[in-house]
């Protein structure tokens, strides 16, 4: 299966029947050769120009169905999954070097 495959279909959560958006990325375990995470980009992004650093990543363990046309995940707390913005990580490394 091609990347731009997996950038068709819609992520839905089955906790809770919610639509969390398209595949934007894939992370990927170079060494072993195998898709590690997939990223969705936060729901709050206007056309993917506008918007925080706060992709939904979404780890492949709990990837539980890929079909024809979506992508089912069980995620129960989203919030866990989601990157640190960047803004937090720059000021954590500032104040980490003292």
């Amino acid at each position: 299966m091609k990347i731009s495959d997996f950038q068709t279909k819609d992520v839905i959560n089955i906790v809770d029947g919610k639509k969390l958006g398209q595949i934007s990325d894939l992370e990927l375990e170079l060494r072993q050769g195998r898709i590690d995470s997939i990223v969705v980009p936060n729901s709050s992004k206007f056309f993917g120009l506008f918007g925080g650093g706060t992709d939904l990543i979404i780890p492949w363990k709990n990837i539980v169905k890929i079909g024809a046309d979506v992508v089912l995940v069980k995620l129960e707390e989203a919030k866990t999954y989601r990157a640190v913005e960047e803004s937090d990580s720059a000021d954590y490394n500032r104040s980490s070097r003292g």
